[in-house]
């Protein structure tokens, strides 16, 4: 990706379309743990939300309280909804940090405080199109829906799931019992394809009509290029820290190339997490851009 202006009048001509909003706004509630499930290096969680099922889209998050009432962890932990429907919401938790290991240790009986669902879902395929969903690590939980929706309104799904390991694979069994066809590469070859997603990636590009991906920022961000560089639409779903959830706190901001042509920083929990792949400037994540929209206000200046 590049801040050359000539680059961006090109791409305000995108083939990815921008991203709609939700449909319907979110709710915050205290549910109760249904059921626990180790998922390889992963933990996935059942709660009874039957109002955030209701409202939920793939694509969408949900924000924990961390911690307890007289807790410490101030912040709440954003994670992406890897199933909802009957009532039910499921997550897929990788315990790091203090926050996510206290919430991968609730169980059966235990209440959590949660909002959602939150952000922009992934849209649907142009018709006809054949779907290729790319999932990295535990973010491949996040596409077991999508890829069940797109079946069910007729598009053929193709899917690759990857991480370094077998141990950092999750969903596989239930993204292959909606994909048409499922890929699995490991970094190093304990699983699958020994490689990266890419690998599989390029072979499956040649008869997709959408990409969409969920994983690791460099994960997208190679994923978004191969499809850009084929003309194929791609909507990638950012990894980005969360801290508040709801726009507040602007710590998730990334610079997005809008219809215009001109970047902007956007949040990734409101205007994200889905993207357009061939919008995010990835490599400008973590920058300020001297021509994002703003800059010379604040003094920026060009290279």
């Amino acid at each position: 990706m590049t801040g050359d202006p000539a680059v961006l009048a090109t791409r305000a001509g995108s083939v990815t379309a921008e991203v709609p909003r939700a449909a319907q706004a979110p709710v915050q509630r205290v549910v109760e743990v249904l059921a626990r499930r180790p998922v390889n290096a992963y933990v996935e969680l059942t709660l009874a939300a039957p109002e955030i099922a209701g409202r939920a889209e793939p694509g969408q998050f949900v924000a924990f309280a961390i911690g307890g009432a007289t807790s410490a962890l101030l912040l709440r932990r954003s994670i992406a909804i890897a199933g909802a429907g009957d009532g039910v919401v499921t997550v897929v938790v990788a315990p790091h940090g203090p926050g996510s290991t206290w919430l991968s240790e609730r169980g059966p009986g235990n209440s959590v405080d949660v909002v959602g669902p939150l952000g922009r879902p992934f849209p649907g395929a142009p018709a006809g199109a054949r779907a290729l969903l790319v999932g990295g690590g535990y973010g491949t939980a996040a596409l077991v829906g999508l890829a069940a929706r797109l079946r069910a309104d007729g598009h053929p799904v193709d899917a690759v799931a990857g991480a370094a390991s077998a141990d950092r694979l999750c969903s596989v069994p239930e993204l292959t019992g909606v994909a048409d066809r499922v890929e699995v590469t490991t970094d190093d070859g304990s699983a699958g394809r020994r490689g990266m997603v890419t690998l599989a990636v390029d072979e499956l590009l040649a008869g997709a009509g959408v990409v969409y991906a969920c994983g690791p920022m460099p994960m997208l961000r190679a994923v978004a290029d191969a499809a850009t560089a084929r003309g194929v639409p791609s909507y990638v779903a950012v990894e980005e820290s969360m801290a508040c959830g709801i726009g507040v706190c602007m710590t998730c901001v990334l610079p997005v190339i809008g219809d215009d042509g001109r970047t902007r920083f956007s949040r990734s929990c409101t205007e994200g997490p889905v993207f357009g792949g061939d919008r995010v400037r990835f490599a400008d994540v973590g920058r300020l851009p001297h021509d994002v929209v703003g800059a010379d206000a604040m003094g920026v200046v060009a290279p």
